[in-house]
């Protein structure tokens, strides 16, 4: 690389791309040598002290080299960053165009920008070596059918093999939300009958009356007298005039996660809450979801190149025998009914596209963790399995499809935590987790391991938490509250910092500057300077919001904060830190749509009560009940909101104030659903205590006066036979008659069952209520609801529906964390439905606003709140068919 033209050293100029390098100091040395031997010096003290000096200057010129080279490389990461948010933001403007456009236009698919397509791919799908093979993730019109067909149509995505961009015309997404989900399937000739539980829906047309089946038990359900005359069960059913298109989520995964929050350079957030991916532009409040992953995605990285990202899941809802594929596994690995197993998936974050699908069949329960190497540009992934091996694998995930498992081993006997590469040596990998940290260097396709030698300092039970510093040290933190520095290539410990944190180290981040920031489960985030010396800074985290999980660089000198009460937070030493989101941290039952604003309120087993605001996206209160909240209504002026909880307890509140007016009691079981009539003269209290309490309401809905119960009574009938009125078991929803007289109530053993609520009486000739109507329909089973239950459903697959408040549209929520779309009334049992995706636990609820423009559902365990905005579906199937 020495030019002796010119005397000078052309390494640098080419590393710096064209920029002039600094004057070359390389030849002085060579001078100095050689005078030092030609002529003679006064001292050989003297050429050494010369020659040293030279030395030095070279080594800090090379080092200021190296800055400007990084600096450099900062700056064409910002303008890839930049000209992926340019080309965010073109279709973003494409995706507001087309919606504008005519149903019969939305039919064919529209060719990419001339802006976007005069790049080339390396640009937009910026990877090492790896094909960008979209996955067609379309909403899906289906038909409730065979049980092979219903385990398919719980894929949250179909990854298709070896299908390239151009077989389909693929429209890269607006910055909103990816609707895609699943494949279209209209075809009503390649239907099955559908068969609840062991045998077919039976009907009577001399009585009115179909016949179905839960796990062996019949249920009578009374056609109305308009459609005795013509109806049949297995008729043609109509497509659901509406579809959903997923708008926002809120909520986060702290409490149980680690380093899952990061800022892209395009100023978006990155993190993840149930199976979806958000990410959240602050500024523009906008946020995008990657839609790919079927159940909880457990873990995140980002490549170097800041563009992609990959994200590991744990097992799909339909492994019931078991989370494992080694119990469980799936016959074909390349099928996407595979992508029902734990798997990695590594995509694009301009174009949402899954580039690769890594790790079935090879990761046994769920991804703990996952790190991309750094020091060789990204070229490898390394992941953990929560598997009992904790094995390790090491990926080169961009070659083929499916990426390429370089070497697997066992990587600890208890649990792994966190797992990262090294940023200046290329093969080096380090672990920590329980009673470990372990030094992995990975050369000739084998991995030497290297346990952490504490020597005589406490071992602490956990190491909680790594990272690097800018010359390749390791810094680590441990549940005794310590810091420790590693020196580089070893495995012993340089340096120790005692009492850093009271409690365990959650978060060690090294910043650009060398500065080393720490968030620990004392709620402190403490700046340190490169040498571990306090430098006063220290951000106390508020104690509602929790534990700082993970602290990440923001712009400038900003810091994103994930806590472990499930909030995101955004701030600086200077200025205090705000929540950018939160969400709830226990198991979500509640849901109440406000009457009349674009508000809602839910509540949990974390004791807290939010209202919501689906215009802003925030919080408008919260109140901390001191109970586990298990239901939630609004009064029908909106000014009441009662609060159900565990206990047998419910509150009335202020929905704006938040003062308790009243408590009352009702048995000592969970109050299940709570439901003012039609009129606001009266409220139903639905007990899991098999009781139905009916109160007077007054004063503003202030005062409840109790009217009487509905229960399960035992009679004699004639001959003395003993008959049971009532509900056996628990109620699970219930429903007001429009003129405020009767109610329609489920219970836990599959009954439906009508009530002269006035009375509190079972009016036990059902056939009578046939042409009641109904001013809501959240039971599950009724005449209308006949269709939404698919062959083999046991009676508590389905746990909530809700029709709109004005038009024909039916939602329900599901076990297997899917929302699907009906046209209402369902009452045929080929009804089609949209299925889509996100929950990743059970659904416990779904509700529309009062104009019916959103729906939202929310999650039991997964703690999400997904709001789906509702927009109308084109006419005829064949334009329904997927689209981005």
């Amino acid at each position: 690389m020495y030019n002796s033209t010119s005397g000078g050293y052309k390494g640098p100029r080419k590393m710096m791309l064209g920029s002039s390098p600094p004057p070359v100091t390389i030849t002085k040395v060579f001078d100095a040598w050689s005078k030092s031997g030609s002529r003679a010096c006064p001292s050989a003290h003297t050429d050494d002290e010369m020659i040293e000096n030279e030395n030095q200057s070279l080594r800090d010129r090379v080092a200021d080299l190296e800055k400007k080279v990084h600096e450099q490389t900062d700056e064409i990461m910002c303008l890839r960053s930049t000209l992926a948010d340019v080309l965010r933001r073109i279709n973003t403007i494409e995706g507001a165009r087309d919606t504008r456009k005519k149903s019969s236009s939305r039919t064919n698919h529209q060719p990419e920008h001339p802006f976007i397509a005069s790049f080339p791919s390396s640009v937009v799908n910026s990877h090492s070596g790896g094909r960008a093979t979209p996955t067609k993730e379309g909403v899906r019109l289906r038909h409730h059918h065979s049980d092979s067909a219903r385990d398919v149509s719980k894929r949250a995505s179909s990854y298709v093999p070896g299908r390239s961009p151009s077989a389909t015309q693929i429209r890269r997404p607006n910055s909103g939300s990816l609707h895609n989900l699943n494949n279209l399937r209209s075809s009503t000739s390649q239907l099955n009958l559908t068969r609840h539980g062991a045998r077919e829906a039976q009907y009577n047309p001399d009585e009115g009356v179909v016949k179905m089946y839960l796990r062996g038990r019949p249920l009578n359900l009374y056609v109305p007298t308009p459609m005795r005359e013509t109806y049949n069960p297995s008729g043609p059913t109509a497509q659901p005039p509406a579809k959903l298109k997923l708008e926002w989520v809120y909520g986060y995964r702290g409490r149980d996660c680690r380093n899952n929050v990061y800022q892209l350079p395009t100023g978006e957030i990155v993190y993840f809450v149930a199976a979806v991916v958000v990410l959240y532009n602050v500024e523009d409040q906008m946020q995008r979801h990657y839609l790919g992953h079927t159940d909880d995605i457990k873990c995140l990285a980002v490549h170097p190149n800041k563009l992609l990202i990959a994200t590991g899941q744990t097992a799909g809802h339909d492994r019931r025998d078991a989370r494992s594929w080694r119990l469980n596994p799936p016959a074909d690995p390349l099928s996407p009914e595979a992508e029902e197993w734990p798997h990695i998936r590594v995509w694009d974050s301009v174009s949402l596209n899954t580039l690769h699908i890594i790790g079935i069949s090879d990761i046994e329960r769920s991804v703990a963790c996952l790190a991309f190497s750094k020091a060789d540009g990204g070229s490898l992934l390394v992941a953990v399995d929560e598997a009992p091996d904790h094995n390790m694998s090491v990926w080169d995930w961009s070659r083929g499809e499916r990426g390429y498992k370089l070497l697997e081993t066992k990587c600890a006997a208890d649990q792994v935590l966190a797992v990262d590469f090294s940023p200046v040596d290329r093969n080096t990998i380090i672990t920590c987790g329980k009673n470990h940290i372990s030094f992995w260097n990975y050369e000739s396709g084998m991995l030497a391991k290297r346990m952490g030698i504490f020597e005589n300092r406490e071992r602490p039970k956990y190491v909680t938490s790594i990272s690097f510093t800018d010359t390749g040290n390791v810094i680590s933190g441990d549940s005794n509250g310590n810091l420790l520095i590693w020196q580089r290539g070893g495995n012993t410990v340089c340096k120790m910092v005692r009492g850093a944190h009271e409690g365990p180290v959650f978060s060690i981040l090294v910043q650009k500057d060398g500065a080393i920031i720490t968030g620990g489960k004392d709620g402190r985030i403490i700046e340190w300077d490169r040498d571990l010396e306090r430098t006063g800074n220290v951000i106390e985290v508020p104690e509602q919001f929790g534990a700082p999980r993970v602290v990440t660089s923001g712009r400038g000198t900003q810091l994103v904060v994930g806590t472990t009460r499930n909030c995101v937070l955004g701030g600086t030493f200077t200025f205090p830190l705000r929540p950018v989101m939160q969400g709830h941290t226990e198991e979500l039952w509640a849901l109440a749509p406000h009457p009349s604003q674009q508000q809602f309120l839910t509540a949990g087993y974390d004791r807290t009560c939010y209202l919501w605001d689906t215009m802003a996206h925030t919080i408008v209160w919260s109140k901390d009940i001191g109970e586990h909240a298990q239901s939630a209504a609004f009064s029908n002026n909106g000014e009441i909101v009662i609060i159900g909880t565990t206990s047998g307890r419910w509150f009335v509140m202020d929905s704006e104030t938040r003062e308790m007016y009243s408590q009352h009691q009702d048995g000592n079981e969970p109050i299940q659903v709570l439901r003012f009539s039609p009129s606001g003269q009266y409220l139903a209290v639905g007990s899991r205590d098999n009781n139905i309490y009916v109160y007077q309401v007054s004063e503003d809905c202030r005062k409840y006066t109790r009217i009487g119960r509905c229960q399960a009574k035992t009679r004699k009938a004639r001959y003395q036979s003993i008959s049971s009125v009532g509900h056996s078991s628990f109620v699970t929803h219930l429903d007001w008659s429009a003129d405020s007289q009767f109610l329609q109530s489920n219970s836990g053993d599959y009954e439906l069952l009508f009530w002269n609520a006035g009375l509190c009486r079972q009016i036990v000739q059902t056939s009578q209520m046939r042409d009641v109507e109904w001013a809501s329909n959240t039971c599950t089973l009724n005449f209308s609801t006949l269709g939404i239950w698919p062959e083999g459903a046991d009676g508590t697959d389905i746990n909530t529906c809700a029709k709109a408040n004005q038009s024909s549209l039916l939602a329900t929520g599901d076990d297997f964390g899917k929302v699907k779309v009906f046209a209402f009334p369902a009452c045929n049992q080929k009804a089609r439905c949209y299925e889509y995706g996100g929950h990743s636990s059970h659904v416990t609820a779904v509700g529309y606003l009062h104009d019916d423009s959103r729906l939202i559902s929310t999650g039991g365990r997964d703690t999400a709140i997904m709001q789906w905005v509702v927009s109308a579906a084109s006419s005829s199937p064949s334009s329904s068919s997927s689209h981005r």
